[in-house]
């Protein structure tokens, strides 16, 4: 299967990027990840000087993150000292986070522009005007300036059309939701939190939310480089993000909750999703569009001769619509169609209803 998608000018041997964070902090991590089959880099979010993070600041359970991560603990200083040996070891393209103030920005971006491919700008912490803020950072590079996403924006076809008219290349879609609390019974009090007692919330849930906005994105604006990011933890995921709009995929929380091993098993995936899927080629996926129409079709369940009896179906079934048995049995004046049965069958043994 080919996986080589060629966008902002640069050949990616695959679509799937580390996104700026923990994993991406510091030299070591980044000489570790560029060693491996990612298809390119992002650094975690450089500012002038290092943040300074209330600690603990990670938790995580099976399927969300929770944070109250900053940018880079390290300063300018140690980045523009370190980046040159990523630089003289390079494999991948490498995409250089930055933030956040303009006046931040215009220390940081001239002393880190030689050593990025393209440039990543968050926009979740700063509050400034974002047409001025985006025209202030286009002025100062050449490199291709993508502009990170708060999933809070509430316009999001706008603020698209907005960076882009500043001179913005494309779009990053999206950062963490937030902000949340994190509860600790035992001790009565917080898990984590920041000074407010907020932290945010990434990982598998907030996929959904993620793929609906690059494709609506998407749909507005056929021609822009768009990276996903968003609950990506398996190669499915990224070709989903990819059949949205995505043009590569960041990840980040599956690899914190599952560690970095993830990131090797998601790309050495890829080949055997796409055949399975009948994808000759990352391109062909990307040039395909979603077709935003439901195939399911709505039948009363039909149990198949994969059944192995494991009567998940009686477990999940809302409305007791299954006895147990080998195979169960189904009462059809009790089942509704829903599908939940057959998106929670094991064996996959169940069909009719979403497929």
């Amino acid at each position: 299967m080919n996986t080589k998608v060629n966008v902002l000018g640069l050949t990616f041997e695959n679509p799937v990027l580390p996104a700026a964070g923990p994993l991406t902090e510091g030299l070591p991590n980044l000489l570790d990840l560029n060693e491996s089959s990612l298809g390119g880099l992002v650094t975690k979010t450089i500012s002038v000087s290092g943040a300074v993070v209330k600690k603990p600041c990670i938790a995580a359970t099976k399927h969300m993150v929770y944070n109250t991560e900053l940018w880079s603990e390290h300063d300018l200083e140690y980045w523009t000292s370190h980046l040159p040996r990523l630089i003289e070891n390079k494999k991948k393209p490498i995409g250089v986070s930055v933030g956040y103030t303009e006046k931040q920005l215009g220390i940081v971006i001239p002393a880190i522009e030689e050593y990025a491919d393209f440039i990543e700008v968050s926009t979740h912490y700063n509050k400034a005007s974002l047409e001025a803020l985006v025209a202030f950072i286009t002025s100062m590079t050449k490199k291709p300036v993508l502009i990170k996403m708060s999933p809070h924006i509430d316009d999001d076809l706008h603020f698209v059309e907005t960076i882009l008219k500043c001179g913005a290349s494309g779009v990053v879609a999206f950062n963490s939701f937030g902000p949340g609390i994190v509860i600790d019974l035992k001790n009565r009090a917080l898990l984590l939190g920041n000074e407010d007692g907020h932290s945010w919330i990434s990982g598998p849930a907030i996929k959904p939310f993620a793929l609906n906005r690059i494709a609506k994105i998407r749909s507005h604006f056929p021609k822009i480089p768009i990276i996903g990011c968003g609950g990506v933890e398996t190669a499915t995921d990224v070709l989903e993000m990819i059949l949205a709009g995505a043009d590569l995929v960041q990840v980040l929380s599956s690899a914190l909750i599952g560690g970095r091993e993830t990131y090797k098993s998601i790309v050495n995936n890829l080949d055997a999703v796409m055949k399975d899927n009948q994808i000759e080629s990352i391109e062909e996926l990307r040039n395909m569009g979603l077709e935003r129409k439901v195939y399911g079709k709505g039948n009363y369940p039909t149990i198949t001769d994969s059944c192995i009896g494991c009567q998940m179906c009686v477990t999940v079934c809302p409305f007791a619509a299954f006895t147990k048995g080998m195979p169960p049995m189904l009462d059809k004046s009790k089942c509704i169609r829903c599908g939940l049965c057959e998106s929670r069958c094991i064996a996959h043994a169940i069909e009719g209803v979403l497929t």
